[in-house]
This record gives C-alpha cells, structure tokens and sequence, in this order.
C-alpha cells in the first residue's frame, strides 16, 4: 500500500488543501519521490504523463518554501505553454489553504506587461516555458540567485523540441547547491549526462505504466476532409447511436465548438474543458456520470483521471499527437472487462500519424466506408428491433385490458403495433452530402486513377496505394504493407529557412507557426538545426508543397525564403 497523504510530513495547510480534492492515498511516483524529494535529495524520475508526478514534486517544493523570504525559490519547467499552465493550476490547488505562498506561470505568446507585474509581487515560485524563462533571466527580471529547487518536467519532450541549449544555461545559471529533480518519461543520453555534471547522486525512480489493453477496443477510422468532419460526426452518432460515448478534441475551442453544434441538432452533448470553472466541471460530470448526459466532448487534460465504467465508445474528432494518448483516450472504453468500440476521423494530412499510431499499438484500424442515409436507417430499425425483442422478452406485465379496450373501438392488433412502432421510432433525417479525399483509394478511386492516366496516379502516392482498406490489406498481406509504410517514412527532405537564433527563433515557434499557417503538424517535421542565421530542418516528401503557402510571408520581421535539398 502507498504511503496515505495524511501521512505525510507537511504542511497541515496542504493536505487540507489535499483532502478537499478528496485524495487519500498516493501514487506509485508521489509514493517515492516525495519522501526524497523532502530529504532534499537530487533525483530522476522516469513516470509517463497521468501517474500524478506533478504533486511528486510540487508537494515537495512548496514544503520547502521559506515564508520570510520573497524572492524565487522554487521553479518548474515545463516543455509548452498547455503544460506550464495545466502545472501552474495544480499548485494553485494545493496553497488554496496557504495564501502566503505566490506562484506565477511565464510562457510565450503571453503578455510581457502581464508577466512583469506578477514577477513584481515575488512569487516564490515560477513556473515557465525555457525559452521564457531564459528570456527573462537575460532581461534581468528574473532573480534565481536564491533558488533553492530547480524542476524539469517532461525533460526528454524538451530536448525533442529542441530546448537542450536553454537547459544547459539554465543548470549552469542557477545555484549550484540547488535540489535538482528531473521528471522524464524516458531517459535519454542528455539526462544521463545533466545527471553526471549538475546533479548530487541523484536518486533514480522508475515506474512502471500500466498498460492500458487495446484487445477489448474495435478500432475504426473514416478518412475525412477536416471541413466535413462535423457532418460526418452526425451520421456516425445516428448510424451507432452509443448509450454513452466520449468524443475527444485537441483544443478547446473544437470542444466548444462541437457542444455547440450537437446540441443545436438536439444531442445530449456537453463539453468538459480546463477553461470551466470547478462548479461547471462538476455539474457536467455528474451529469456524465448518472448517464443524464451521453456525449461527453472533452479535451486530454480534462478528462485526465476520469474512469466511468458505461461508456460504450470513444470518438476521436482528430487523432492526439502523442501515440500514448491516443491509447489512454481510447482505453476510456471497454472498462470492467466490457469490450467497446473506438472511431477515429483521419484527413489526409494526419495520414502519417495515424501509421505511427498503428505502429505504437502494434495493430491496424480498419478503414470504414462513410454511411450512407439507406445504411443508417437499415442500422437504426436494426436497433429498433432489438429494443423492441428485448423489452417483449423481459416483458412480465400483462396489458390484456387496455388492448381490448382498442379492439373493441375496432383496431387490430396490427394497427396497435404499427402505431406503437411508429411512435419509437427514429425520425429519418436528411444529411449533408460528404465527398471523400482524393487520396483516399478505394475501388471507385481505382477506377478513376485508370482513366486518368499516369499524372493522377503519380499525385494520389505510393503511401496511399499502400492502404486500400481492411479488405484488401487482408489479401495483400500486413508484413508487405508495414515495409511500404516504413519505406515512406524515411521520404524526408531536408529544408533551410533564413531564420536562425539571431531572429529569435526556436524550435517550438517554427512548429507552431507551420501549424497555424500551413496546416503542417509536427508528425511532419523531423529533426531541427538552427543555427545563428538560418535553420536547417527534416520535412516529409509529402508536406514540402505547403512550404508554398509560406513563401514571402513576413515572420520574425523577415520575408520568408525556403531552400529544399533531397536528403
């Protein structure tokens, strides 16, 4: 059994704070971090996102605050903004009951003004985005001359992102006899070498994941134009009417979004997001959870830590970007030994990605036809009539008197059922008409591809004739299409951009600017060197034509030009 909070040796404010988010025992990664972490022990430790390594190590750092002192004693940092302020927020909680302890978060693409005048009421501790952070520290608005604990959290997410030289500056910037804790869910050489120069002997948890088993999960994917996936939204709803369900979105703003929208056509949806306050997150909660409501739409990080055991199937209005995460949405199904069902919505550009999820899991999705009116309505009476089958064979109750009160009024039992029918059943619905992508290929496509000559099948790819649906993947063999799918994706130019340190360019500004701007998601790019006055960096064969769209666009105050090499 883990160590319980009310055990622990802290503050009582904290585990008041602790109690009233009706917590009681700790995780396997707060079991042994915190009890080192409060010895002031150095450490590393290796825990995947959602095993509550965030009070691991900030139950720990508040304990250590000294309340005499107003300067920065504590700092945390974090990989991207999302995470700075989902970190930011868990510490509000736990000081709920101990208003003498500030914290602020600093992140990019917030304002400046903002953030100097949180630094200006002594927060002692600071939560932060490197390049932030550093930023700060260069401008001389920061002071770390009496940090006593430095955090990196999701350590080797920041050295994918390309954050290891802000890293370094800050280890080597910072006091040197500091308590030194790193959270990772792998451990990279870089670790191993912060471990050797900036830290004490440090202690090294490892903890175990849990698996969470996909055997239970029929996964399917529809491949859509992103523009029609709201349509197609409708007509999987209706086509499998799910008691319960789950549809999941990347940002809260398509959570939003789609509350708005299903309810408007008369769903019971509602959205779950971090933006809500406490009381509307509850409400909608309770409401999910008493199956008073049946569509939960929700982003990661709020339905974070959610176990209800009903829902049949979990949507996925767009894949996550982490192949971990799309296993722990879909896990949200098939609880208690129940078997469920997971629908992905893929458009062409998240091709790649769908592939290095299906690696992850070791399985493939089955690609699904998009229903047809005729199909949802053959799908609908289906159900109709085992509603119906179900309800006659549990049926204890004998309404022979009010039958024969109809028959004697001259209806047959015939008019009665057909009325009754009638009346449970599905109003037929009209939809929007849904094109498929051109680079999907099925057997109508293939036909197309023939009349049109070589120019179309030269442009529909090699990576899309290598998917041509469960049907035929199952003749043609899966071991043949893994090696054409890893074939592919080594299909990476190399690009330069003339945009390098000297702009103030980073590695996460360049990703989100080429997602913002271009559609290109991360999945697209691969590895990043900047340099002082340029950046050389990896981009997928099949990406490098919305470089286009970006040329002679002003960023950073330059025009952008871009140079392609083969690799």
């Amino acid at each position: 059994m883990n160590i319980l909070f009310k055990d622990l040796p802290i503050k009582e404010e904290t585990k008041q704070a602790i109690e009233a988010l009706g917590l009681v025992e700790t995780t396997d990664i707060q079991h042994h971090a915190i009890p080192l972490m409060l010895e002031k022990k150095d450490l590393i430790g290796q825990a995947q996102t959602g095993t509550g390594k965030t009070f691991a190590f900030a139950i720990p750092m508040i304990e250590h605050i000294d309340l005499d002192n107003k300067n920065i004693q504590g700092l945390v940092i974090c990989p991207t903004r999302e995470l700075t302020l989902q970190v930011y927020k868990e510490f509000l909680k736990l000081v709920k009951f101990n208003k003498q302890i500030k914290i602020t978060s600093i992140y990019g693409g917030e304002s400046y003004q903002k953030q100097f005048k949180a630094l200006k009421e002594h927060p002692q501790i600071v939560v932060a985005t490197p390049g932030r952070a550093i930023d700060h520290l260069h401008r001389g608005t920061i002071d770390l001359s009496s940090l006593d604990m430095l955090i990196m959290d999701e350590a080797d997410e920041m050295l994918k992102m390309g954050f290891q030289e802000d890293l370094e500056t800050l280890l080597k910037d910072t006091p040197q006899e500091r308590q030194t804790a790193l959270f990772s869910a792998t451990i990279p050489a870089f670790i191993k070498e912060v471990a050797k120069k900036y830290q004490k002997t440090p202690e090294i948890i490892k903890i175990k994941t849990k698996s969470l088993t996909v055997d239970k999960i029929d996964q399917f994917y529809y491949m859509i134009k992103k523009t029609d996936r709201d349509q197609l939204l409708l007509r999987a709803l209706d086509f499998y009417n799910p008691s319960s369900a789950i549809i999941f979105a990347n940002t809260k703003r398509d959570v939003d979004h789609l509350a708005a929208f299903l309810q408007k056509y008369s769903y019971e949806a509602d959205a779950l997001h971090g933006d809500l306050k406490q009381s509307q997150r509850d409400y909608v909660m309770n409401r999910f959870r008493s199956r008073r409501l049946t569509l939960l739409i929700a982003t990661d990080v709020a339905a974070r830590g959610l176990d209800v055991s009903h829902v049949d199937m979990v949507f996925n209005y767009e894949l996550p970007f982490e192949d971990e995460i799309y296993v722990h949405r879909i896990g949200r199904t098939a609880r208690a030994g129940l078997s469920g069902k997971s629908v992905s919505f893929v458009y062409p550009s998240m091709r790649g990605k769908l592939f290095m999820i299906e690696k992850f899991i070791k399985q493939q999705m089955v690609e699904l036809e998009i229903p047809t009116l005729i199909e949802i309505q053959a799908k609908q009476e289906e159900t109709l009539f085992e509603q119906i089958k179900h309800e006659t064979d549990s049926n204890e109750t004998n309404y022979d008197m009010l039958i024969a009160k109809f028959v004697e009024l001259g209806y047959d039992k015939d008019d009665i059922i057909s009325a009754l029918i009638k009346k449970l059943s599905v109003q037929i619905k009209t939809y929007e008409d849904i094109s498929k992508p051109r680079t999907r290929q099925d057997n109508n496509f293939s036909k197309d591809q023939s009349r049109s000559g070589s120019r179309n099948r030269s442009r529909s790819g090699s990576r899309d004739q290598s998917r041509s649906g469960s049907r035929d993947s199952s003749r043609s063999g899966s071991r043949d299409q893994s090696n054409r799918r890893d074939d592919n994706s080594k299909q990476y130019f190399t690009a330069t951009i003339n945009l390098g340190k000297n702009d103030g360019l980073r590695a996460p500004h360049l990703l989100d600017y080429f997602k913002k701007n271009a559609d290109m998601y991360p999945s697209n790019i691969g590895d990043i060197n900047i340099s002082d006055d340029h950046t050389d960096f990896e981009i997928h064969v099949k990406a490098v034509k919305r470089l286009d769209q970006l040329t002679d666009k002003v960023f950073k105050g330059r025009k952008l030009k871009f140079k392609i090499t083969k690799k």
